[in-house]
């Protein structure tokens, strides 16, 4: 059963936000304890968004037969996954607590927007939303994890939204065709897969852009070898993807790409180091 739950969690995504929450804590030199306590509060919110939203789903899963979610084979209960699904999200807000009110609140909004997606917005063109919000407050959990605890600089929440846009309009396009079955219809289905991978290639490259800018206060010549590199590979994977959904049929590799324009720009996100806190 805990071998059902876990890959009921969306693994990948779970593990990759919480690096990614570990590694901004790390460029913003948090403490060991803040640190362990900001990725552990992050990753139980992670499981609990992953199951919340497998749990919800599990009927239309079984209408379309599909056989990779846990649930939907009967491998968990219901019961069970919601059980999980809300322990984890109180473990989240728990192990928030001791890192400030501040903290707290901003993970409690940012779980509150994600938990939308899967409850309601997922259906609707409104569906993109939770996920700029949740995104956008991303680098502020951990410089409000601080001793001296305040939100992140306002270019961090840009990028930080143009990541969470992208992952949205990506991350359903494998999806499509059966979710539109099932009565799904979110803003990535009404524009199309090929629209959907050139906003969000173009919304990385906001991104990136905000981040070369923002992190060196508008004099982009002091900007960092590393920057400038992945500032550079954003560019160049997300310019390739557009091209290659305008000339080409939507395919899993354009998903793949990506998906890595978005890593690099989280990458080039954490290489900024504390000017995140700015």
């Amino acid at each position: 059963m805990i071998r059902a739950l876990w890959g009921s969690t969306h693994p990948g995504p779970t593990l990759v936000v919480s690096a990614l929450a570990l590694a901004i804590g790390i460029a913003v030199g948090l403490e060991p304890w803040r640190l362990v306590l900001l990725t552990l509060a992050v990753f139980s919110g992670q499981l609990s968004i992953g199951l919340s939203n497998d749990v919800i789903d599990a009927p239309r899963d079984r209408a379309v037969g599909r056989a990779d979610k846990p649930i939907a084979r009967g491998d968990v209960s219901e019961r069970v996954a919601w059980g999980a699904a809300i322990g984890t999200v109180v473990v989240a807000l728990v192990l928030s607590a001791p890192l400030g009110f501040g903290m707290l609140a901003a993970h409690a909004v940012f779980l509150a927007s994600a938990w939308s997606y899967n409850v309601a917005l997922k259906a609707t063109p409104f569906s993109i939303l939770p996920f700029i919000v949740s995104f956008g407050i991303f680098p502020s959990l951990a410089t409000l994890a601080s001793p001296d605890p305040h939100v992140a600089a306002p270019w961090a929440w840009i990028a930080g939204a143009a990541l969470g846009a992208a992952v949205h309009l990506t991350n359903v396009l494998p999806d499509l065709d059966e979710d539109l079955r099932t009565g799904v219809r979110g803003l990535p289905h009404r524009v199309g897969a090929r629209s959907s991978a050139v906003i969000a290639a173009a919304g990385i490259v906001v991104g990136a852009v905000a981040v070369l800018i923002g992190s060196t206060r508008g004099d982009v010549a002091t900007a960092s070898l590393l920057s400038w590199i992945f500032f550079g590979a954003v560019v160049v994977v997300a310019v390739a993807t557009a091209v290659l959904a305008l000339v080409r049929p939507p395919t899993r590799a354009l998903f793949r790409l990506v998906m890595l324009a978005a890593l690099l720009l989280a990458a080039q996100l954490v290489a900024t180091g504390g000017a995140i806190a700015a």
